[in-house]
């Protein structure tokens, strides 16, 4: 594992990446991960740091990025936009890409990292493979639970009638807002609610791949309906996909910090499945809490 600052082309400042080399006779792929929106990203850290470990050990090379006013790279988070994200991940991609052993390009989101995803594959020359990991149903619903931070906390105070509504129309004028900590712009509140999972056409001649995984508290159940439906219309693309549901703790979210080991045995074995087309449902789980 090594971290580096990777120079931010057009809109300057550095990015902290952090790389996992792939172990093992044979790379099988490289992996681009997107973190999740504001303090979810934090709460994430562990486990996408136990991922990422995990994938190196399975002849994965990863690159962990740090985007534009998020964690140690330049910027507050104020300052970003969802262009500028979309712009910080499509460098990250050139980046693997120019090193040795090019291998098979996955890009790996976890919650809004997924609609980032989905965004920057539609940048690159070609369609990458695709690791969404709780997907949201789209931007418009994660820009709402951010806003309804704010709107919970005026409720207790007694300034919340009317909040949500003000939250709006300042984003609306361009203004930014105070948020749980957090300075959202406008571009980048106008970029999140325009982000969705739609699916990218794929050519004839291209089989994407894509591995949808979601974390359920109980036993897995049926798909929601947008889930359902959102997958098969990435199926009727072109898409080749696997879908599957796990047993794990909301980490991204829980006043603790959580370890979902299902989760990350999940996502490999999912990735290796795509890669050889076999079942891997005998695939051994790493030690990853050592």
């Amino acid at each position: 594992m090594q971290a580096f600052f990777l120079e931010a082309e057009g809109q300057g400042g550095q990015r902290l990446c952090i790389h996992h080399d792939a172990q093992g006779p044979e790379k099988r792929g490289q992996i681009l991960y997107l973190h999740p929106f504001a303090e979810e990203m934090n709460k994430s850290r562990r486990m996408a740091a136990l991922q990422a470990r995990a994938m190196a050990a399975a002849g994965y090379e990863v690159l962990q990025i740090d985007l534009l006013g998020c964690g140690d790279s330049s910027g507050d988070f104020g300052d970003a936009s969802w262009e500028a994200w979309v712009a910080d991940a499509v460098q990250a991609c050139r980046w693997l890409k120019a090193q040795p052993q090019p291998a098979p390009l996955w890009i790996w989101g976890l919650r809004a990292g997924c609609l980032l995803a989905v965004d920057v594959a539609k940048r690159l020359p070609s369609a990458p493979n695709l690791l969404l990991v709780q997907p949201p149903a789209s931007g418009k619903t994660v820009l709402q639970q951010f806003l309804r931070l704010k709107v919970a906390g005026g409720m207790l105070d007694g300034s919340g009638k009317g909040l949500m509504a003000q939250l709006r129309q300042a984003l609306s004028q361009g203004q930014s807002v105070e948020i749980a900590g957090y300075r959202l712009s406008a571009p980048l509140s106008t970029g999140l609610e325009a982000a969705n999972l739609n699916p990218i056409p794929t050519p004839t001649d291209q089989q994407a791949r894509l591995v949808w995984l979601e974390l359920a508290s109980q036993q897995p159940s049926e798909w929601s309906p947008v889930a359902a439906q959102t997958q098969e219309r990435w199926r009727e693309a072109g898409w080749q996909l696997h879908a599957e549901q796990l047993a794990g703790p909301a980490f991204w979210q829980t006043t603790e910090i959580e370890e979902a080991p299902a989760l990350i045995d999940g996502a490999v074995r999912g990735l290796l499945q795509q890669a050889s087309g076999a079942d891997q449902r005998a695939y051994r789980p790493l030690e990853h809490c050592a």
